[in-house]
């Protein structure tokens, strides 16, 4: 078969294939978690499928919290009418002006909010990202009035819904951690979070963090004196670990780090009114050599782990009652991103829109925790540069992956 025919009958097949995969990508990553937490959607990479793409994916799934990096128009625009709320960013290159001038963030706003709003749903806006770790100082200084003026344009813009104002922190601004309640903000920044702490519980903000236990493993990888154990860093069975300053027992690393802050708000100015919000956190399933714990069985431990309690909507234990908020890093693995090994490879999805691994998040899931299966059908050389790396699958492949489907579904119905 040749001509346009044939080329017709191969781009509705690679449509169907494409189809396939991303109902596969569901399949394994939705689950009972849905609804209840969010994903970061970075874009550092060269293969990314298209944004309408990744908005029906993100539909399926069940994702309805998404955070990106940037107020990409593309973006925005694809997820229109979808009802998924969107976190979108001031870079930190832009708090200078918007400080010196609330024209600047009036016309932020008007390009970047205004046209999408109410049909995409912008709910948070994040001022600048991870400042106060830095060693920028005029960037520090400016962004409380950045964020004053940014919080100040989206109530001129009138637009008839609210939209958060905040700014996202390493958990390096933290000059201890653990036990939680010893939790403190380095002297050095007191200036700096206090009155962003008043501006949160003035506005009715959350205060974003990104903490990461991946990084406090790869340092002091337990056991042993000062170590941190895998299984405490994976939500996994453990013995857990014990605050002495209020009796608490802490069985992850995350639930410990979360509380530290909560403890440092409260030295820092007694803050029991501003809540928390985990704007970054994951897991990657590669790293270089000095990366231990970075493969893909731990990365599905700790994301599934978390999912599922995300979704049975615990509490950390010095706040059980407080529903943990967090945003998983990432949607994507990112090609173009610097650094070491890892930071290409916390996505839950490979670009081409197939999982990375198997990911249990509460349902009944193929092969538990990681099924090799997957891993090694998707692996990341299937990808050709393109935004879908799947048309040359052959017959024998697709009917396998129908049946795979269909034992996944036949699955996931089985549970009320």
């Amino acid at each position: 078969m040749g001509g346009e025919a044939g080329m017709g009958l191969r781009v509705r097949a690679s449509s169907l294939l494409l189809s396939l995969v991303l109902e596969l990508a569901v399949a394994l990553v939705s689950v009972s978690a849905q609804h209840k937490f969010g994903i970061n959607y970075g874009q550092i990479a060269n293969d990314l499928p298209d944004p309408a793409q990744v908005a029906t994916l993100l539909q399926s799934m069940g994702v309805n919290k998404v955070k990106l990096y940037d107020a990409d128009p593309r973006v925005l625009t694809a997820f229109a009418n979808t009802g998924v709320g969107f976190t979108i960013a001031v870079g930190n290159e832009d708090l200078q002006a918007m400080a010196a001038s609330p024209d600047a963030a009036r016309r932020w706003v008007a390009a970047n909010v205004q046209p999408y709003v109410p049909a995409t749903r912008i709910t948070c806006v994040t001022v600048g990202n991870e400042v106060l770790s830095g060693n920028d100082t005029a960037a520090m200084a400016s962004l409380l009035p950045a964020m004053r003026a940014v919080h100040a344009a989206l109530g001129d813009a009138g637009l008839g819904q609210p939209v958060a104002v905040s700014s996202a922190h390493s958990v390096d601004v933290l000059a201890t951690s653990f036990p939680p309640s010893s939790g403190a903000f380095r002297e050095d920044l007191a200036g700096y979070v206090r009155p962003i702490l008043d501006f949160h519980a003035q506005t009715g903000s959350p205060f974003l963090v990104n903490a990461y236990p991946f990084f406090s493993y790869k340092a002091s990888p337990g056991p042993g004196p000062g170590g941190v154990s895998l299984p405490y860093a994976l939500f996994q069975p453990n013995p857990g670990v014990r605050d002495p300053g209020t009796g608490l027992t802490y069985d992850n690393m995350l639930y410990a780090q979360i509380d530290a802050v909560y403890a440092a708000m409260q030295a820092a100015g007694g803050r029991a009114d501003v809540g928390v919000t985990v704007s970054e956190t994951g897991w990657p399933s590669r790293g270089d050599d000095d990366e231990p714990g970075a493969t893909a069985q731990n990365a599905a431990a700790y994301n599934g782990n978390l999912m599922r309690r995300v979704a049975a909507g615990q509490g950390t234990p010095l706040r059980p009652a407080v529903p943990v908020d967090v945003y998983v890093f990432a949607l994507f693995n990112e090609d173009l991103k610097p650094g070491p090994t890892s930071e290409r490879n916390y996505g839950l999805l490979y670009p081409d829109g197939s999982p990375v691994y198997a990911l249990d998040a509460g349902g009944p899931g193929p092969g538990g925790s990681l099924n090799p299966y997957y891993t090694s059908m998707f692996s990341s050389s299937s990808s050709s540069g393109s935004a879908v790396g799947v048309t040359f699958l052959t017959e024998k492949v697709v009917l396998s992956l129908l049946l795979q489907a269909i034992v996944i579904l036949r699955r996931s119905h089985s549970y009320c």
